[in-house]
């Protein structure tokens, strides 16, 4: 192998041109200058093994030694641009490659992201969702956020992926109390960006998945008649009949419920109920499983909340092995096949959160400016997507050249989240100074600057 020094080399280190054709859509959003530091950004959070600062960026990019580095800075904690501009561009792109018709499937969860420090006014003290256990609490000082992922099909994953467009900052309680504000509760949150969301997509059938914690009265009150909200229900929840018709002439106010129906609990212990068996082609793992369901429609009510007309769903596992549980859907004309299999695929946000912490390296930011911090976390999740999308791209180009990262003592069938990165990254490591090396050369010449980059990216890769 020979180096030499060419003129780009030589010169300020050029991104590659991909990128900048990936990104076209994105290209208005930002002006002349903040958008070539933004290439250079993008492609450094790309390439970077480690952690996600901007210096580890700069700094794989070729651009440690080099002046004006507060200006890449500048991009997230200065910068005029609109992140929900950006979330509402990649929304469009996602679906524009994996799902250009049909109904949308949106997970919607929060996570924790754990930092410490005074200067993070946002930080709250939370459950840590993963040391924790249902008999085990464990504290977690972090920022808390909800994210808005698609639920789609991606051909040659083989199994449907979340991909994250929009994420917000949910602030703590004594954030807001320092600043005099009502504290907004995660579901308040959720109510924003969920209408947003179907803002967006006002010619789209909309189905929000999300876990209990977003099974709240006043949420699906806000939110029903836009969007269809599928969530776990309580065995103990209060459900009622639907309120009977108004006489004519009758006097006081309507009826916002009929009469107490059994709770669901009372309805699995009861040995009279008629359970009806149902296959799932698409279990938690991607295994096929059966289960025992019965569902009917209710009013869920609590007083001093508005009622909600729900289909619920009511599962136990003839085996055994699971816990019995819940679920509701607000369109009441949903089957319990379709209802149990939007759930189920609301599993995909969980394992999105493990691949961005494993592949790109959130938590390991280091901004401290309420600006950067509000738009670092969810450009680094927003990633994710891009980097599915540009791998879906090249697939569709290369075909059968793509295969996954395997050994003799690990086999792996589908390609996954860690082989579309190095894909996209192989890419972007190829400048055109490699792309004139014969390729049946037994010495391939790389650029000297090209050469120090590889030797300093693996040799600080941890």
């Amino acid at each position: 192998m020979t180096t030499h020094r060419s003129p780009a080399a030589a010169g300020a280190v050029l991104v590659p041109p991909v990128l900048a054709t990936w990104l076209s859509a994105f290209r208005d959003c930002f002006t002349a200058p903040v958008w070539k530091h933004v290439l250079v950004l993008v492609a450094g959070a790309v390439l970077a093994p480690g952690k996600r600062t901007v210096s580890e960026a700069l700094r794989v990019m070729g651009l440690a030694a080099r002046p004006g580095f507060a200006r890449y800075h500048e991009v997230l904690s200065r910068a005029r641009w609109d992140a929900r501009a950006v979330a509402r561009k990649l929304l469009a792109q996602v679906l524009d490659v994996f799902l250009p018709a049909g109904e949308v499937v949106i997970g919607i969860d929060d996570t924790i992201e754990r930092r410490w420090g005074a200067r993070i006014k946002a930080r709250g003290i939370y459950r840590d969702p993963v040391r924790s256990s249902h008999g085990h609490f464990v504290k977690a000082s972090g920022l808390r956020w909800l994210s808005l992922m698609v639920v789609v099909p991606i051909p040659w994953a083989g199994r449907r992926w979340a991909l994250p467009f929009l994420t917000v900052l949910a602030p703590s309680e004594r954030w807001s109390e320092a600043r005099g504000r009502r504290h907004k509760k995660l579901t308040d949150w959720a109510r924003q960006a969920i209408l947003q969301a179907k803002h967006w997509l006002a010619k789209r059938r909309v189905i929000i998945v999300a876990d209990s914690g977003f099974a709240a009265l006043d949420l699906i009150a806000a939110v029903r008649q836009h969007v269809c909200l599928v969530t776990r229900l309580r065995l103990d929840a209060s459900l009622f009949a639907p309120a009977p018709p108004r006489r004519p002439r009758q006097l006081g106010r309507p009826r916002l419920k009929g009469a107490r129906l059994p709770k669901l609990a009372a309805v699995l212990a009861d040995p009279g109920t008629v359970w009806s068996s149902i296959t799932l082609p698409e279990w938690y793992g991607g295994q096929q499983r059966t289960l025992e369901i019965i569902s009917g429609t209710a009013v869920w009510y609590h007083s001093g909340l508005p009622p909600a007309p729900i289909r619920w769903v009511l599962a136990r596992d003839p085996a055994g092995k699971l816990a019995p549980q819940a679920f509701l859907a607000t369109d009441l004309e949903t089957t319990p096949a379709e209802i149990l299999g939007w759930f189920v695929s609301r599993w995909r946000v969980e394992t999105t959160f493990q691949e961005v912490r494993a592949h790109l390296g959130v938590e390991t930011q280091r901004q401290w400016s309420d600006l950067a911090i509000a738009r670092t976390t969810p450009a680094l999740l927003g990633l994710f997507s891009l980097v599915t999308i540009w791998m879906h791209g090249l697939i569709e180009t290369r075909g059968a050249a793509i295969r996954p990262r395997t050994a003799g003592w690990y086999g792996k069938p589908d390609l996954t989240f860690s082989d579309a990165i190095a894909t996209v990254r192989r890419v972007l490591w190829c400048p055109p100074d490699l792309w004139m090396s014969r390729h049946d050369a037994e010495t391939v010449e790389i650029p000297a600057g090209l050469l120090r980059r590889f030797t300093e990216t693996l040799c600080y890769a941890a």
